[in-house]
């Protein structure tokens, strides 16, 4: 079957005159397999070839088409070669099903780094009628794709959805063998030999799928169904394409539409206890001026309606979480007056009745444009004290500031609630140690370390002076569970993971170039986790693709109102 993509010029092939050199049947024709070999390169490199076989798929946009032989009894070599349009000539009108004979030149196609595509350039080519080639059946990941490459193939094992965040730009999806993929750091400590085994697994198992297109933002996806919601976890069957490599990465160019699953949405989350504690990363809410005006806003909504409509679909995941106490990320730094983005947004959860309230720090926390912050239900839990915060060393410009608060339930001791976000992984600015020492943990891993070091020294000064040991301390840390600070303050500080303690297996909250892995976290002090009684994740963002946010997708549902999926704790206090 042939790709919508793959689109004739209306350019009769009988209608070419062809040179002197061109094809005849006195001339040899070499399996393809010989032109391919056994290695990355073709040893015939830049010499005159001739070959025989069936157009599998013709991709105008890549600018050629691929073409396939019965093979010459050797798997360790491809069958088929990349035709490539010769540049200012008539494209020719072949379509996947001709015969065809080719002369052409061979040649190495960059396709990324050092790889290189084998490729027959300046064709000339004769119709030799009709043919048919079967796809070559994959039960499981190839062991050497490079055996495999221009060939069709069709894949009789289940693919897993790792990724969709390139769909709308690229026309790709990212699926993977045998699971989800992972990011190595959430599993082993960045650098170690079995983050290096795990990122190589993760290589091997990785494939894209790809439109047969070159453009960028297409309008529509032709393989995906118009309006149909995709979510990393997703199975795809069905998937038969060409087998390429290119920009890095092997990918098949599909020639027919794969069957996707429709997407299982979790329900709300449910944990046991009295007091439920929240975290979750707004992703950006900015309100422009708080009266209307002000848009586009420096990070968030474009306009007052995309506002309205991520308001809605935050609100939906509070409610929808039910928490007692929510600490929050990604808040615009614009004080605690009605026209804040956190008065805002508190007045948009108590619209028609609610007791939600805010802990107003007066100022920040800290200068960034972006920051933490707490609210509560009045009529659930009360604060006691003054919040805290901490603006020293990498806290301010580099880390937000914590916002540290006591709370009490009915005549219970207090117990404190850190709404925290370490600095992220972008490597702007990052020098020396903070740069990316390419062991998977990325930029300013070292600041994050001294973050949660003096987190750790300041939390233990009891900055609430409420004397209590009692402590939560929760958010974006944007570092996975083995990168240096949270392995730290686990297991050399002495801070218990809530999701280990509570028994939840795989426990993860972002996606991120189709690694799944957790940079929020929930950590507790030993006398804390005694009173935990649960702990969940609400997977309703990470998954889902962009298409699903505020800006495009329905803001009657919650999914999708961030790029991070909430967590919640239940404690027994």
């Amino acid at each position: 079957m042939t790709s919508p993509r793959s689109l004739l010029i209306p350019a009769l092939l009988a209608s070419l005159t062809l040179p002197a050199c061109a094809a005849t049947p006195k001339e040899r024709v070499m399996p393809i397999g010989q032109v391919q070999g056994e290695s990355t390169r073709s040893a015939l490199d830049g010499q005159t070839v001739t070959v025989e076989g069936i157009v599998t798929g013709a991709f105008p946009d890549l600018g050629g088409f691929f073409v396939q032989d019965a093979g010459d009894g050797k798997a360790a070599t491809s069958d088929a070669l990349f035709v490539a349009f010769e540049e200012g000539a008539p494209v020719p009108a072949v379509t996947a099903g001709d015969r065809v004979r080719v002369r052409g030149i061979v040649g190495e196609r960059k396709a990324g780094g050092d790889d290189t595509l084998t490729a027959l350039h300046a064709p000339v080519i004769q119709p030799r009628g009709k043919g048919s080639i079967p796809p070559t059946v994959l039960t499981s990941v190839p062991g050497d794709w490079e055996a495999l490459e221009g060939m069709l193939v069709r894949i009789d094992a289940p693919l897993t959805l790792s990724g969709t965040h390139t769909l709308e730009r690229f026309g790709e999806l990212i699926a993977s063998f045998d699971g989800r993929l992972w990011q190595p750091s959430e599993l082993a400590a960045p650098g170690s030999a079995e983050a290096k085994r795990l990122a190589a697994d993760n290589a091997r198992r990785t494939l894209l799928l790809d439109d047969g297109s070159a453009k960028r933002d297409p309008s529509t996806v032709w393989y995906v169904k118009d309006g149909q919601p995709l979510r990393t976890g997703t199975v795809l069957t069905g998937v038969q394409g060409i087998v390429e490599q290119r920009l890095g990465s092997w990918r098949l160019q599909l020639t027919a539409a794969p069957t996707i699953a429709a997407p299982e949405r979790p329900a709300t989350p449910q944990v046991a206890g009295n007091v439920r504690v929240a975290a979750f990363n707004l992703e950006n809410l900015f309100n422009g001026d708080g009266k209307g005006g002000g848009f586009p806003t420096e990070r968030g909504a474009k306009t007052p309606a995309q506002l309205k409509a991520q308001l809605a679909k935050l609100t939906a995941t509070i409610r929808g979480l039910n928490p007692d106490i929510a600490a929050l990320m990604e808040l615009e730094n614009d004080g605690y007056g009605a026209d804040s983005s956190l008065a805002q947004l508190v007045a948009v959860l108590n619209a028609g009745g609610g007791t939600w309230r805010f802990i107003d720090a007066k100022q920040g926390p800290g200068p960034d444009t972006i920051r933490v912050g707490l609210i509560y239900r009045s009529d659930r839990v009360k604060p006691t004290g003054k919040p805290a915060t901490l603006q020293e060393g990498p806290f301010g410009e580099r880390s937000r500031s914590p916002l540290a608060q006591a709370f009490v339930h009915g005549s219970g001791k207090p117990f404190v609630v850190v709404a925290n976000h370490l600095k992220s992984k972008g490597c702007s600015e990052a020098t020396g140690p903070d740069a990316d020492q390419k062991d998977g943990a990325g930029c300013w891993n070292a600041l994050r370390l001294d973050s949660a070091k003096r987190l750790d020294a300041w939390l233990k000064a009891d900055p609430t002076r409420t004397r209590t040991d009692r402590i939560v301390m929760l958010g974006d840390f944007n570092a996975y569970a083995m990168e240096a600070p949270v392995r730290w303050l686990r297991d050399d500080a002495g801070w218990v993971d809530a999701f280990k303690q509570a028994g939840v297996e795989q426990p993860y909250s972002y996606v991120y170039s189709g690694l799944t892995g957790r940079l929020d976290h929930a950590l507790l002090s030993p006398s804390l986790a005694k009173q935990l009684r649960g702990a969940a994740e609400w997977h309703i963002n990470a998954d889902e693709q962009d298409a699903q946010g505020y800006a495009d997708g329905d803001p009657a549902v919650p999914f999708r109102s961030s790029d991070h999926d909430p967590l919640l704790l239940g404690f027994d206090l």
